[in-house]
């Protein structure tokens, strides 16, 4: 569903399109950790669009009887008023609400006499918790645990064992002591090679700011200067687009649009390329730690298990001070590179900018739309960007805020 909203524009009715924008919208909305009023309002806005558009399924003769039988569509009409009265039900299935229902309202109605049934529930209910809680007491003392039977068989076996125990007690330790060093010493092991792999997904540990890191080991086929690199990446002015780059690290002052930096004062050295950055980033929507943190990898190599290339785009924060996606850069990554210059070591990634075609939001589908910038010779423009100010990485061209719950809170 993440790419399903692009890929079917055009291809189905208008309405259909609206249906699932808004059906989708709410999804996303309800899975959000803060739920404000503003956003309560979305959701309710979102299910009454979506309820009007969907008609369409019923007259073309996708769902001709309706959405009636459907429990969770059902279930997305308490939404709204449960956010408010129970928190954000961040995660949580609705199905899970609706076994709950079950249990404590249908079953216990349908014991009743159907007179009056308020109160048979609720004795229902009370005798219910009290079995429950007599079950789990039993548990605890391990009375409900095997039969009369099986316990003594139990017992006769623990004796058997005790007394075949001391005939063999002069070997015992020492094996024992021995397999407990190998099953160390292959945990150990274990947990080395854990250390190597490093995926996406939850960091565990407080929140900090976000952090952007290449990868630990540079790819050693590539030539080691800057002109090399330029003509084995078809970028004839990499040297140029290195110097301005320097020039706006090293100056408080960033030169004006169409101005050419000057060459660096120092040597450029220790040239490095990298396939791969590990972004670490606050998002407690998606699947992240106690503290909210996750980590993505941004991929940008010539070959993708021995396939096509594989260059992801990244969100490049633009102003701090709009929200949305009008505050941020959608590029696309075409290598990472770090070198020294002066002592310093600068970690940096060659970039492609898009532009978005429009002042606002497709209307139809409610996502953003960008096409590639070019420069006066119609060549891709390019710059270098320091590897700190990526904040998240997608998997496509179209700015698609459904990518994750976080790209939803930070591209509307």
């Amino acid at each position: 569903m993440k790419i399903f909203l692009p890929a079917v524009v055009n291809f189905i009715p208008p309405d259909m399109t609206q249906a699932i924008k808004y059906f989708m919208e709410f999804c996303y909305l309800v899975r959000r950790s803060i739920q404000t009023e503003d956003t309560v309002a979305r959701i309710t806005h979102c299910l009454e669009r979506y309820h009007h558009y969907r008609h369409i399924f019923v007259t073309t003769g996708v769902r001709p009887d309706g959405f009636s039988s459907l429990p969770l569509q059902h279930s997305a009409d308490h939404y709204p008023r449960h956010i408010c009265q129970f928190g954000a039900p961040n995660g949580l299935c609705s199905s899970i609400t609706e076994s709950k229902h079950i249990k404590a309202v249908k079953e216990p109605w349908r014991r009743s006499n159907k007179y009056n049934p308020l109160a048979q529930m609720l004795t229902t209910n009370q005798r219910t918790d009290k079995l429950a809680a007599a079950r789990a007491d039993f548990t605890d003392r391990h009375m409900l645990q095997g039969s009369c039977l099986s316990e003594a068989l139990q017992d006769f076996l623990s004796l058997a064992l005790d007394e075949a125990g001391l005939d063999d007690s002069e070997d015992g330790p020492g094996e024992s002591e021995e397999q407990q060093g190998n099953a160390h010493e292959s945990e150990g092991t274990a947990v080395e090679a854990g250390n190597d792999v490093d995926e996406d997904g939850a960091i565990e540990g407080p929140r900090v700011l976000g952090d952007v890191s290449l990868a630990r080991q540079p790819e050693r086929t590539y030539p080691r200067t800057l002109p090399e690199l330029g003509l084995l990446f078809g970028v004839p002015d990499l040297t140029s687009l290195v110097s301005t780059f320097l020039y706006d690290q090293t100056h408080p002052e960033p030169l004006p649009d169409g101005s050419p930096a000057p060459p660096p004062c120092l040597p450029v050295q220790s040239i490095k390329v990298y396939h791969s950055a590990a972004a670490t980033f606050y998002a407690p929507s998606d699947i992240s730690g106690i503290g909210g943190m996750r980590r993505e990898r941004i991929r940008a190599t010539p070959s993708w298990f021995k396939g096509p290339a594989r260059y992801d785009c990244v969100f490049a924060e633009n102003d701090s001070t709009v929200e949305g996606f009008r505050g941020l850069h959608a590029a696309r990554v075409r290598t990472f590179l770090s070198f020294k210059s002066g002592g310093v070591e600068y970690p940096c990634a060659l970039i492609q900018w898009f532009s978005p075609v429009a002042d606002e939001p497709d209307e139809l589908t409610g996502l953003w739309v960008v096409e590639p910038d070019f420069d006066g010779d119609n060549r891709p423009f390019l710059r270098y960007f320091h590897q700190s100010q990526s904040l998240d990485a997608f998997k496509t061209y179209y700015v698609n805020k459904y990518a994750d719950h976080h790209a939803h809170e930070i591209a509307f």
